[in-house]
């Protein structure tokens, strides 16, 4: 190769890029004169075949058409870049934004997080346990005896003949009982098992919140204030409720709790949410707590009724039949 052909591949190769229009073309162009096979590659190849005379004035040459080709391609390159960008696509600043659907907890998981809130306020701790419960904390560290109909299959959910799936989460203060001493403030939410007939107020899985309070001197005025605070802080100060005689084994005396409810047809109706009580002398002897020392009181609530009542849902099996539309609304 000649001196001379240095300078017509560069001419050659910058009048060429002057007849490029775009991207497509300039990649083309690209390969053919400065990619690895390309002809300006090439040229600086041939250097050292020219004549020993040659070869200095040669290499200034070749590195000079070089850098003015690639100079050339740099240019065009970025003139196609800034085109592309700026008759590209954009965003119109005037168009209404694109909504953010934030999600959020279920109403029972809100009315969980509320309740556990507000007895946090009034000084009790939180406590969890299991799902799957044994016999002894079901029932009988709870005083039912084998007998109690309370215990037949028919009314539980046995996994096998010693195991269910907890009926009440009263199994949970058992459990603290017995690895805590009084004084004992605790509520335990959680969810429990029973093989009701579903209809408007029953399912067979509801979550329920109980809560505890052993210590000396504890009476059943304690209860009763207790959970007329609870009720006028969640429900509201003009809410009507009342105090039911009632039995429970692990409670004596015993209590149903019910609320004034408006069913559809807007009659007024008394709502059972829980039963309440003064925890029962053979409960605390059953967990090494001395019972003529200590008393307490104990309630279970129905969550899922407690959330009703507050936001006039009318049927429980709403809350669990997953119908974006209904929960949405909270």
């Amino acid at each position: 190769m000649k001196l001379v052909e240095f300078s017509q591949i560069g001419d050659q190769a910058l009048s060429e890029l002057k007849a490029v229009q775009d991207a497509d073309a300039l990649e083309a162009w690209r390969v053919k004169y400065l990619g690895r096979k390309g002809q300006v590659t090439q040229m600086l190849s041939q250097i050292g075949k020219l004549a020993p005379e040659d070869r200095r004035e040669g290499g200034q040459l070749a590195n000079r058409v070089k850098q003015e080709v690639t100079a050339a391609f740099e240019s065009l390159k970025e003139q196609f870049q800034a085109a592309q960008t700026q008759t590209g696509p954009r965003e119109d600043v005037t168009l209404p934004g694109i909504p953010v659907r934030q999600g959020k907890r279920h109403i029972i998981m809100q009315t969980i997080s509320e309740l556990l809130e507000i007895f946090g306020r009034m000084g009790f701790a939180v406590a969890y346990g299991p799902e799957v419960e044994d016999e002894w904390h079901n029932f009988v560290a709870l005083n039912i005896p084998p007998e109690h109909p309370a215990r037949d299959p028919l009314d539980n959910f046995y996994i096998s003949d010693s195991m269910l799936l907890r009926s009440q989460t009263s199994t949970i203060q058992i459990r603290v009982m017995e690895h805590q001493k009084p004084p004992i403030r605790v509520v335990a939410p959680g969810r429990v098992y029973r093989p009701d007939t579903v209809d408007a107020t029953h399912m067979f899985m509801f979550h329920q919140l109980e809560a505890l309070v052993v210590d000396e001197g504890v009476t059943m005025v304690d209860l009763k204030s207790s959970i007329n605070q609870f009720i006028h802080t969640f429900f509201g100060s003009d809410t009507q409720w009342r105090f039911r005689p009632s039995f429970f084994p692990f409670t004596e005396p015993s209590c149903e709790v019910d609320i004034l409810w408006v069913d559809k047809s807007g009659r007024e109706n008394w709502m059972e949410i829980g039963g309440c009580g003064m925890v029962d002398p053979n409960v605390f002897d059953s967990v090494g707590i001395d019972s003529e020392t200590y008393t307490g009181w104990a309630f279970g609530f129905g969550i899922e009724r407690l959330a009703m009542k507050k936001y006039g849902i009318t049927d429980i099996r709403l809350l669990f039949e997953n119908d974006r539309r209904f929960l949405e609304q909270f």
